[in-house]
């Protein structure tokens, strides 16, 4: 497979399109680019066959696991860099995996699997890891920008007035429910394929139309499943990744948190407890991109003390998908109901 993809103008309309939208249907996507739908569905099979798309359900994370997740920075001897970042992907709970310069040399997001499974992943499994030197942890409390919000923002407002019937609305997050045997078919299916019609699911579980229909809708409407266009952002332009630790002032966290989630660059922010209270992960173009970013923007919001910027080298695994390049591998939400 060749590693010098790219995406034309097209392409990235459609990813813009699919961000606005990710169940629209060919036809509006269609309409929204500009495009033909037979264009549309060509060039979607093949950005799904090279690899380097997929619209895939983010869960629920209540669904399997009564606690938050950590950051965990974690320092490596000299030269088992690369071989303690693949080691950390290979755990199950590990959501996001990267080698980055800065706080640590490999920092990843991981999700226990439950309180009682806490102890064992921090103070035993990750440090276990030959090549682990040291790690260090903080503990999310809560997100302010989540990564499916996250846009390249190509549309104008015509563009977007067509996707506006498909469009699924972040809600206020509801209590959790649990699920029957049949929404958790439903479920594990709309997470491989958020872009799955009820046609699709009715011939999956062998249930009427109108159920499927029904089924999907329930799961949307809860927030069970959310839409999510994964897309590698050097794909599409934004070559820099960081995150940055941030402390606060005592009373300003959630001001700096609300702005912070709302920056194009966004994407995951979260109000965090350890040495940090905010912590940013970012997305930029370029050098000049970031250094603006931390000269105006950042230095913009009153109440905070310290940033430490840690720059990603490589990610190894976003949301449970393996990552090699710009590729997209195996990989996915650990779906046990617990």
């Amino acid at each position: 497979m060749n590693g010098d993809f790219a995406l034309d103008d097209l392409d990235l309309d459609l990813v813009s399109a699919l961000q606005e939208a990710p169940r629209a249907p060919i036809n509006a996507l269609a309409d929204a680019v500009g495009s033909s739908p037979t264009t549309v569905g060509r060039r979607l099979q093949r950005m799904h066959a090279e690899q380097v798309l997929r619209v895939i359900g983010q869960l629920d994370w209540t669904l399997v696991s009564d606690t938050h997740p950590r950051h965990v920075w974690i320092t490596t001897a000299p030269g088992r860099l690369q071989d303690v970042a693949r080691q950390v992907a290979e755990i199950p709970e590990a959501q996001y995996v990267a080698m980055a310069t800065g706080r640590a040399d490999v920092y990843c997001t991981v999700r226990p699997l439950g309180r009682d499974s806490v102890k064992d992943l921090l103070t035993q499994r990750l440090p276990s890891v030959p090549g682990v030197v040291s790690t260090q942890s903080d503990l999310v409390l809560k997100p302010f920008g989540r990564a499916e919000a996250w846009r390249i923002d190509r549309l104008d407002a015509a563009q977007r007035a067509v996707l506006d019937p498909y469009r699924i609305e972040a809600q206020e997050s509801v209590a959790p429910q649990a699920l029957s045997g049949q929404e958790w078919e439903a479920t594990r299916l709309l997470h491989a394929d958020a872009r799955l019609t009820s046609s699709d699911l009715s011939r999956a579980l062998g249930v009427s139309q109108s159920t499927a229909h029904r089924l999907i809708a329930g799961l949307l409407e809860r927030q069970v499943v959310r839409p999510r266009v994964e897309v590698e952002p050097g794909l599409l332009g934004f070559h820099l990744e960081v995150a940055l630790s941030l402390s606060t002032e005592p009373g300003s966290t959630e001001e700096v948190g609300q702005a912070l989630g709302r920056h194009p660059s966004a994407r995951y922010v979260s109000m965090v407890a350890g040495n940090a209270t905010v912590i940013h992960q970012g997305v930029f173009r370029g050098e000049e991109h970031l250094a603006d970013f931390l000269s105006h923007d950042l230095a913009a919001l009153p109440g905070i003390r310290s940033v430490e910027v840690s720059v990603v080298l490589d990610v190894l695994r976003r949301y449970w998908i393996n990552r090699s390049g710009n590729r997209l591998g195996q990989g996915g939400f650990p779906l046990n109901p617990r």
